[in-house]
């Protein structure tokens, strides 16, 4: 299911916890609920592989209509998934998230 045909509705507390432990699975450094936002920052050797990070996932963002905030530096790349219309984080934003992770499986 694409975010833009997801329910939009705020996920409870719960509900994300549940979607947060599903999505990082064993990952050590995975996603974050920070400030009311899934965040993971992705680091790189160097400017242009981290530029291409952030190209695929304006793809992506494109793609499915859910568009993230993103922080770059040199090596560094930090995606900020959160639901603006529901004031929350929905399934959209998990949604999205996978499909960032999928990008460096």
């Amino acid at each position: 299911m694409s975010p833009s045909a997801a329910p939009r509705r705020a996920l409870s507390a719960t509900e994300i916890v549940s979607q947060l432990s599903k999505l990082n699975g064993e990952q050590p450094l995975g996603w974050r609920l920070i400030d009311g936002a899934l965040e993971k920052s992705f680091r790189f050797k160097d400017f242009h592989h981290c530029i291409g990070f952030v190209n695929a996932v304006a793809f992506i963002a494109n793609a499915e209509n859910h568009h993230p905030d993103l922080a770059v530096s040199f090596s560094q790349c930090t995606v900020r998934f959160n639901t603006h219309d529901v004031n929350g984080i929905s399934v959209s934003d998990f949604l999205c998230a996978s499909k960032v992770d999928a990008l460096l499986a």
